[in-house]
């Protein structure tokens, strides 16, 4: 499966974005959809995942209640809502695929997308 992340961009502490992770390849609805982010001089790291029909989900601590996951597989596409922004979560944000269940391990992601930067000023 191909990926493609977009809707990175800058905003003001406590805006939002929308992240969109487009997907293609045949079987590309059957992945279960991770994002990561990656700030300067620091590991990637797991932000939220969502299975492939959409009816599970999982966040970091860090955004619980601020970010939200969804998925439109009629348009191969996983969104991931950024609310209530803060000048921390400023990072290049990748989506990346599994066909492992409920895992947040970047090992367990087989393909991965360009990345999309977000840069949220105080």
């Amino acid at each position: 499966v191909q990926l493609q992340a977009s809707g990175g961009g800058l905003v003001q502490a406590g805006g939002s974005l929308r992240l969109s992770c487009a997907s293609s390849g045949r079987t590309s609805s059957s992945y279960a959809i991770g994002w990561f982010r990656q700030a300067p001089g620091k590991e990637r790291e797991f932000v939220a995942g969502i299975s492939w029909s959409g009816g599970s989900t999982a966040f970091v601590n860090s955004v619980k209640g601020r970010f939200t996951i969804s998925r439109d597989n009629a348009k191969d596409t996983v969104y991931l809502h950024l609310n209530s922004l803060k000048p921390e979560d400023t990072a290049v944000y990748y989506c990346a695929a599994t066909v492992i269940p409920a895992t947040s391990e970047v090992s367990n992601f087989d393909s991965w997308g360009q990345g999309t930067e977000v840069t949220v000023s105080s």
